[in-house]
């Protein structure tokens, strides 16, 4: 019976987290937070300069289908990369992630889209609301926080 009770069962983790540690530093401020939204600003330009590549190999592209897809690359890429690698390019290049209040699991896709559009509304403003505790308006609406991460 004892050897029972010693083992619980861990919780699974999901496929794609990331399997690192929150770091013992306090949560990253406005500069790393800019740093990475230009970085992230960079490989949205690369990804949209592939896909205009892509549609010029094709002689009838419907502007339609281009605009779309330019659409979908921007108004997905956060939301898509938030909820599945805990950030985006940008955050992963700076040490940064994205997790849940409780700063150990990431944020679900629904979550990251209404983070995104909180964050896109508001702009600048939003960046400039970050407290101490690593959460700006677009972060306390949803309970997510950035961390800062180091590989284990």
């Amino acid at each position: 019976m004892e050897a029972q009770d010693s083992h619980k069962e861990l919780p699974p983790t999901p496929i794609f987290d990331v399997p690192n540690q929150v770091s013992e530093e306090n949560y990253p401020g406005v500069f790393i937070r800019v740093k990475a939204l230009v970085v992230d600003g960079f490989f949205l330009l690369v990804l949209m300069f592939i896909l205009s590549s892509v549609f010029s190999a094709f002689q009838h592209v419907p502007d339609s289908v281009r605009l779309l897809s330019f659409v979908f690359v921007f108004f997905l890429y956060d939301p898509l990369f938030t909820s599945l690698f805990a950030g985006t390019v940008g955050h992963m290049a700076m040490g940064i992630r994205v997790k849940r209040e409780d700063a150990e699991r990431n944020i679900n896709f629904p979550s990251a889209v209404v983070r995104f559009v909180i964050k896109a509304a508001l702009g600048w403003i939003s960046l400039i609301t970050v407290s101490s505790s690593g959460m700006a308006i677009h972060d306390r609406v949803i309970g997510s926080r950035v961390v800062n991460y180091k590989k284990n």
